[in-house]
């Protein structure tokens, strides 16, 4: 009898320890199941518009480092190329937030697409007018009766101000001349004058063997007709349904461009990773970093306001845009674009 309680009594031991470790495995799967829940990460696609290059540095930079993880997204980077449209991959929902040109979002906004700025990622416009000094083009008066090169579609607006600022008639006064993607143009003496970006094609010009003080250079910052150039813009409805996850985006790209303006030589080990060393070199993405990087803080912008759309800039881009037909009737900027995203962003 003795014998039969106590074996009762290990039985109904044995019976409440189970219980209490069932209990604690259930409590167990329930912390591991809350924490999953809570570290999910939102899906965010950008839209590049060009190819894995240091121009967008940042971009890479605050994924390499995890920026966008520690911000709960799961960032996927589309490249862009010849073929696609920024605008329309974020309006078809192909992607979440895109990167593009000023005017040619503007040019978009009037056609109905219901995008908004959120960004404004190169405060200057990186475009000049090159010549070789035996051109005598010393100054833009100098374009008279001259052959310039320029990138139709979108991109000549700005030399057409240019002349229009010196009253220079571009269809008798010059011969605008398309130019392609490279400078053999110019190298080979076909145009007086050619097209070509601070972080692209000026550099190739120098790689070239040409030396800066072989260069005549016309800034379009400079003469007052640049245009704003790099910008991350969204789908106004995404933007609306998702302020706290846009801003946490805006977050994380601006410390990773912050960390390229801080060690360009790091950003471009990371961006070379991406590229085609068939068609560039290490040399060229980091002088081509060392570049962006001016337009993104140019001197005297003070960090803290990185990325903030400035209304002065803004409003010339569009006004330039509606004077030489990219758009047809005056934008109303203050719907065009937005400081709100980046003001949240800035205050988490």
């Amino acid at each position: 009898m003795k014998k039969r309680r106590i074996g009762l009594v290990i039985i109904s031991f044995i019976l409440l320890l189970s219980t209490v470790l069932t209990g604690c495995g259930s409590q167990t799967a329930s912390t591991t199941a809350q924490s999953t829940k809570s570290t999910k990460l939102t899906k965010v696609r950008l839209q590049l518009k060009w190819l894995p290059q240091t121009q967008f540095a940042g971009y890479y930079v605050a994924k390499e480092k995890g920026y966008y993880k520690d911000e709960g997204i799961d960032i996927e980077i589309i490249p862009g190329g010849p073929d696609i449209v920024p605008e329309q991959q974020v309006s078809n929902g192909a992607a979440d937030i895109g990167m593009t040109w000023v005017a040619s979002l503007l040019s978009h906004q009037e056609e109905g697409f219901p995008l908004v700025e959120l960004a404004q990622i190169t405060q200057k416009s990186g475009l000049l007018l090159v010549s070789k000094k035996s051109a005598n083009i010393n100054s833009p008066k100098d374009l008279k009766g001259k052959k310039v090169g320029a990138w139709f579609g979108g991109l000549e607006f700005e030399i057409k101000a240019l002349l229009d600022k010196y009253n220079i008639d571009p269809d008798k006064d010059v011969e605008l001349t398309k130019q392609g993607f490279t400078m053999d143009q110019l190298l080979n003496n076909q145009i007086d004058a050619a097209s070509a970006l601070t972080y692209n094609e000026y550099l190739i010009l120098l790689e070239s063997g040409l030396k800066a003080e072989d260069l005549n250079v016309i800034d379009m910052n400079k003469e007052g007709v640049a245009m704003l150039e790099d910008n991350l813009f969204a789908n106004k409805d995404w933007v609306k349904d998702n302020k706290e996850v846009a801003a946490k985006f805006l977050k994380a790209t601006l410390k990773g461009w912050k960390d390229v303006i801080k060690d360009p030589e790091g950003a471009t080990d990371i961006v070379m990773k991406l590229v085609d060393t068939k068609s560039t070199t290490r040399d060229h993405q980091l002088n081509m970093a060392k570049e962006v990087i001016k337009l993104v803080k140019p001197d005297g912008l003070d960090e803290s306001k990185i990325g903030y759309i400035n209304k002065t800039s803004f409003q010339q881009t569009a006004d330039i845009a509606l004077k030489f037909g990219v758009i047809k009737k005056k934008p109303d900027i203050s719907k065009a674009y937005t400081n709100a995203i980046l003001d949240l962003a800035n205050k988490k």
